[in-house]
């Protein structure tokens, strides 16, 4: 870098910023020269609005003051009837400090330790605050609540449960608080549904390739994949296996449609039908047909 007055000043330790940052900054009259009895000193502007237009915001602080854990369990005793269903909560303002920090508005929050659903907390209150469209992904194991605790009195099985009915009741309360005031966020709607999801087998018997190679077993084994579908499982079951052996994400839009007195789930705007019957009608392939679907799933046993 060329100094005001000709000298060339090198950088003692590394680069900060890249050749070409530095270079246009210089043309901006960004960077700061201070003649000093050692030599050239150097420092940058931060203007309030940086180059791509966004208003900056104030940098974090190293140490985070002023939230401590009593607020956490005074979060959840708002929300519980003054229960503390979950030691130790973490408090929500924290999580929302550092959601603030990111500055991502749209990003994704994931929690692979979940507890009492602290972060969905927080991703919810943040998002009715600035109407940004963040997302949570929770991750519990179903730990079971000890005997004696107050989330096993609540009626709490696991912890996992305690997880879901937070999320449920921070939306409902947002909703209640939000009736009848104005929508300064334009069309902008807030999203604040969720779903759940449970790791399991497979919902279909898988097919035992070790059966002994003679037309009687496999005469068997095909007769045992007639109905292949494992009992007690729901629709809702079968749907997002489908859905994700198709390769569509979880959060793909689902819509479920009736197409001859029969229901159709219609996946990311149409491009895909699936249809769980046992019993399909020619109406209702012609009623889906209709639609021009580019792939339609079904049931094995709908086409007996």
């Amino acid at each position: 870098i060329t100094a005001p007055d000709g000298t060339e000043v090198l950088p003692k330790r590394q680069w900060w910023w890249s050749r070409e940052r530095v270079q246009r900054v210089m043309t901006e009259n960004g960077l700061v020269f201070t003649k000093t009895d050692r030599g050239w000193s150097i420092s940058y502007k931060q203007y309030l609005i940086d180059e791509h237009g966004q208003k900056r915001g104030s940098k974090p602080f190293s140490v985070i003051d002023g939230i401590y854990t009593q607020h956490g369990t005074a979060d959840l005793r708002a929300l519980f009837d003054d229960e503390v269903v979950v030691q130790f909560p973490k408090p929500v303002a924290l999580i929302e400090r550092l959601l603030h920090i990111s500055g991502d508005k749209e990003g994704v929050v994931l929690d692979f330790f979940a507890g009492s659903g602290t972060v969905a907390e927080a991703v919810l209150r943040l998002n009715n605050q600035d109407t940004g469209s963040r997302t949570f992904i929770l991750v519990q194991l179903p730990e079971p609540c000890e005997s004696d605790t107050v989330a096993a009195r609540a009626g709490f099985k696991t912890i996992a449960e305690v997880t879901k009915e937070r999320v449920r009741r921070v939306i409902k309360k947002l909703n209640d608080e939000n009736v009848g005031k104005l929508d300064l966020g334009g069309d902008k709607k807030q999203d604040r549904g969720f779903r759940v999801f449970k790791l399991a087998e497979s919902n279909f018997k898988p097919w035992n390739a070790d059966v002994p190679h003679d037309a009687k077993a496999l005469v068997k084994q095909l007769e045992l994949h007639v109905d292949h579908i494992r009992e007690g499982r729901t629709a809702d079951d079968l749907l997002y296996e489908i859905l994700l052996k198709s390769g569509s994400p979880l959060t793909t839009p689902i819509e479920m449609l009736t197409l001859a007195g029969k229901a159709v789930y219609s996946v990311a705007g149409g491009a895909l039908f699936i249809c769980l019957e046992r019993e399909l009608s020619l109406e209702l392939i012609r009623a889906m047909a209709e639609k021009k679907p580019e792939r339609v799933v079904c049931l094995d046993e709908g086409f007996a």
